[in-house]
């Protein structure tokens, strides 16, 4: 048996599985018809094939071939035909998706003369035979270790802890809440925590302002409620990784990349600020902009300093450097947002914290992009005007930022 799994680029966290049992030939790809079908604009439709060339199926003699534009990556390593060693990673172009590649031997069947026992329905499989990354039985399709049940979500990870709380990777297995049985993000705020109002108020206003947004760039909101006295918040899990992982692991980004993403950020924004009455984010920053694995597309995450436009000055919140100065003095308005691609911008062009080009200029303080080579001069306008210190000197709304970053990307 041959088994493929596709793996969350980031943590490595098991999303699909496929098994073969007596395939000698296994096609993966784009198109429909593959045997492997993964969604992925890098890619190709039919990018490879596993073919075994033992006449015996002999779980040694298997090899990829790698039909794909953008190539094929064995354990990081470019290949075109190469022998397919068990346990091994496979990634379709770089940057995309992962597949573990694994062998397994086939457990020895009952002699047909044999009857099962009567109580076979009963048995439990021994989920036998898998990996220890595995998240679910490839036999039995359960959960192969829950840490610990909340209501009917069943906790399999801990994915991350903070000041704020724990955020755990869960199983709905009941669909109750999410419509179908799925796996989803479920965050816990901290007993501490809990006893700060300010921290009450913003976990509560993520749920809150979740629960009322619909747009595919918005992680989806699910479920909110109080359990042995903690507050959890269980919402869409996005496969991908934030913007500023991505850039301290691969380096700068290309112009166009950029561009795009910060164009897609923008559509995201206009959706917030065309709410009545209009919700200001607050943290744009490359750590709360997630890169969806399977369309390369912007998630914006983190709702929990969300603001409704009109609302009393409150708490100053933001980055430093991606804040714009009249969100430091607690008056943030939308054109708040628009100032924080600027910076964003400078960070994914450069892989450096854009601090590092705040200067003094004249009474104001501005990013001084002119000697950067990668920026070119229309980009270079853009990222003057939104970062502008007065927000009536900026974009005054996403599209007109978005289509000013459209014309600087048809520059070159």
């Amino acid at each position: 048996m041959i088994t493929l799994t596709l793996l969350e680029a980031q943590n490595k966290t098991p999303l699909n599985n496929w098994c073969f049992d007596e395939s000698s030939v296994i096609r993966v790809g784009r198109a429909a018809d593959n045997d492997v079908v993964l969604d992925s604009n890098l890619v190709s439709r039919y990018h490879l094939e596993l073919r075994n060339t033992s006449p015996r199926n002999d779980l040694n003699s298997w090899e990829v071939i790698s039909n794909g534009t953008n190539g094929t990556f064995l354990n990081g390593v470019l290949v075109n035909k190469t022998q397919l060693p068990s346990n091994c990673l496979l990634q379709l172009a770089r940057g995309g998706p992962i597949l573990k590649v694994e062998f397994i031997k086939e457990v020895e069947q009952q002699p047909s003369h044999r009857k099962p026992p009567e109580n076979a329905a009963s048995l439990t499989c021994n989920h036998e035979g898998n990996s220890p990354d595995n998240l679910f039985c490839i036999y039995c399709g359960k959960p192969l270790s829950v840490k610990l049940t909340i209501r009917h979500y069943q906790v399999l990870r801990t994915l991350g802890q903070g000041g704020m709380g724990t955020t755990y990777l869960a199983w709905d297995a009941t669909g109750i809440t999410t419509g179908d049985s799925k796996l989803l993000v479920l965050k816990q705020m901290n007993a501490d925590m809990a006893k700060v109002a300010k921290a009450q108020e913003l976990f509560q206003r993520e749920a809150h302002t979740l629960g009322l947004l619909d747009h595919p760039g918005i992680p989806k909101y699910y479920d909110f409620f109080v359990e042995n006295g903690k507050k959890y918040l269980a919402m869409e899990l996005v496969h991908g990784q934030d913007l500023e992982k991505f850039v301290y692991r691969k380096g700068p980004v290309n112009l166009d990349q950029a561009i795009e993403w910060m164009i897609q950020t923008c559509d995201i924004l206009d959706y917030l600020h065309s709410q009545n009455p209009p919700l200001i984010h607050r943290d744009i920053k490359p750590a709360n902009l997630m890169m969806r694995n399977s369309n390369n597309h912007i998630v914006v995450l983190d709702f929990g300093a969300v603001k409704e436009i009109g609302t009393a000055p409150g708490t100053r919140i933001g980055a430093e450097g991606y804040c714009a100065p009249e969100q430091e003095r607690g008056q943030p308005l939308t054109q708040s947002d628009l100032y924080a691609i600027g910076p964003t911008l400078i960070f994914l062009i450069t892989g450096e914290n854009p601090f590092k080009f705040y200067r003094q200029k004249g009474r104001s303080f501005r990013f001084d992009v002119a000697k950067i080579p990668t920026i070119t001069p229309k980009l270079k306008e853009v990222i003057d005007k939104v970062t502008e210190p007065i927000p009536r000197d900026r974009y005054q709304s996403a599209k007109e930022l978005a289509t000013a970053l459209s014309l600087a990307a048809n520059e070159y």
